[in-house]
């Protein structure tokens, strides 16, 4: 009788669990899809889909996604520890299930008006599948006693080899976070499909009140050197060759249209009325008459995303020194809420807004203002740079200059979320190897030491090196503090957990 009762018993939570990963999945489904207004085109080609994944989020729709999947991470590790499966089965089957089930959403996601395919997203809900299953294991302590008991105990054999191979992985986790976070500054998600817009948007709702005579792009960082000869000689561009990507001469009013003068780019048209008056400033923008090219900046996009520099040249006068929105004057964008890259008016200040994954599709993640730039209604020669994480602004000569590097603005909730997700991952596994070299003390302690200071070490000389940010002690500590911190919680729970066994 008591065997069968039991056996209900057990089946009964079975079932349960089960019940909770079918509602763990109904609610992701709910979340990323409702209300599932699919639009499926007749003709959709594999390229186009593709084409859709060049998104990205922003900081709390990484937090969202991540805590999303934390449930089915959960839930879904309850029911793998009834049938017995190992500890490496677990984690694999969490995270696969977690990203299958992320990549069904953001490829429906596709076929959805109001949602926006990311490939980020999938990422942080991998990531989400796997602190589910963490959590778990952090609370069903008797589960995960026999677990570590079994690293520990298996680890007296064949234990040179075992190092030797979790050193190595150790190494490649650490140089995969170098990787992601040098991505996270490069101009590869800029969207090949937004239109050149010069005075506006596209949807004409952010216009700016002025004078603009020229625009000059190019696809790589001009030199110091080089930004003092484009002041002396504006046709300096003109040198630059095949780096070249668009140069329009907007010094003459009542034109029907701009060429490019590079021949790389789309023409510029009015939109809405254009004006009659002439002005020596260059041609006069308002809200009733701006330009636009004739089809999206294509080439050009492509070709930053490519190099992930760029310099822009313009010259500007402000009619209204109060103009905000930000007022966009130079925009590579498809509306609002999605662009490439925007310099705007905010006051008196100049705003830049640029793509890329750190700072999100509409460039705002991170604040990017340049001060007094717009104090009076004089005409200012502006020459914008952009190259491993740093924007340069150079206003009417060399020697007035201004440089934000993007990995030094970052929020500080920002920057410990980030430094969490990259960190708390190699506490994990600096933890398992400790469990592996405890019976070797030498060993033990060199991996403690070097294991919990050298990841970041590299990463803050890589980006000092690579991105030219500034050296920040604070950043080396947050790293070490989440890498020793979590290895040293994890090793102390293990040591509990064991001890407990072994008292049974």
């Amino acid at each position: 009788m008591k065997k069968h009762q039991i056996s209900r018993t057990t089946h009964s939570l079975a079932l349960k669990d089960y019940g909770l990963v079918g509602v763990s999945i109904l609610v992701v489904l709910l979340a990323t899809l409702y209300p599932f207004n699919f639009s499926f085109p007749e003709n959709f080609s594999l390229q186009e889909l593709i084409g859709s994944f060049i998104n990205t989020s922003t900081f709390q729709d990484r937090v969202n996604n991540i805590l999303l999947f934390i449930p089915l991470g959960f839930f879904l590790s309850c029911i793998l520890q009834r049938i017995r499966t190992t500890l490496i089965q677990e984690i694999l089957i969490v995270t696969l299930t977690s990203t299958s089930l992320s990549t069904l959403v953001e490829v429906l996601q596709v076929f959805l008006p109001s949602r926006a395919p990311t490939p980020e997203d999938i990422i942080n809900n991998s990531i989400g599948g796997f602190v589910g299953w963490l959590c778990f294991n952090w609370f069903s302590s008797k589960s995960f006693a026999y677990k570590l008991a079994s690293v520990e105990n298996n680890a007296s054999h064949q234990v040179h080899k075992r190092i030797a191979g979790f050193c190595i992985g150790y190494i490649l986790l650490t140089f995969l976070t170098l990787v992601y976070w040098q991505s996270t500054t490069s101009l590869s998600n800029w969207n090949p499909n937004y239109p050149l817009t010069i005075g506006n948007e596209v949807t004409g709702e952010r216009p700016w009140r002025g004078y603009i005579s020229e625009i000059h792009i190019a696809d790589r960082a001009i030199s110091n050197s080089e930004v003092l000869q484009v002041f002396d000689d504006i046709n300096y561009f003109h040198n630059l060759g095949d780096s070249l990507l668009a140069s329009y001469q907007l010094d003459q009013e009542g034109k029907l249209f701009y060429r490019d003068e590079s021949g790389k780019q789309p023409k510029l048209l009015w939109q809405g009325q254009p004006s009659d008056a002439h002005e020596r400033k260059g041609i006069s923008l308002s809200s009733s008459h701006w330009l636009e090219t004739a089809y999206p900046v294509n080439y050009l996009s492509k070709r930053i995303s490519k190099t992930s520099e760029f310099t822009i040249s313009t010259t500007v006068t402000t009619a209204d020194i109060n103009q905000t929105g930000p007022a966009r004057i130079i925009s590579i964008s498809n509306d609002n809420m999605r662009r490439n890259f925007t310099v705007g008016q905010q006051g008196k200040d100049l705003n830049l807004r640029l793509r890329t994954p750190l700072t999100g599709e509409n460039g705002v993640d991170l604040t990017l203002n340049i001060p007094n730039i717009f104090v009076d209604t004089k005409p200012h020669h502006l020459i914008i740079t952009y190259s491993r994480a740093t924007i340069q602004v150079f206003v009417d000569n060399l020697k007035k200059s201004y440089s934000l590097n993007l990995l030094d603005l970052i929020p500080v909730e920002q920057k410990i979320f980030y430094y969490a997700l990259t960190f708390i991952p190699l506490g994990i596994y600096l933890a398992l190897l400790t469990i592996l070299t405890k019976r070797n003390l030498i060993t033990y302690r060199l991996l403690i030491v070097f294991g919990a200071l050298l990841p970041s070490l590299i990463l803050e000389a890589l980006l000092v090196s690579k991105n030219g940010k500034e050296i920040s002690l604070r950043n080396m500590l947050l790293g070490i503090l989440f890498t020793a911190g979590t290895a040293l919680i994890l090793r102390i729970r293990a040591a509990v957990l064991v001890k407990k066994i072994v008292s049974q």
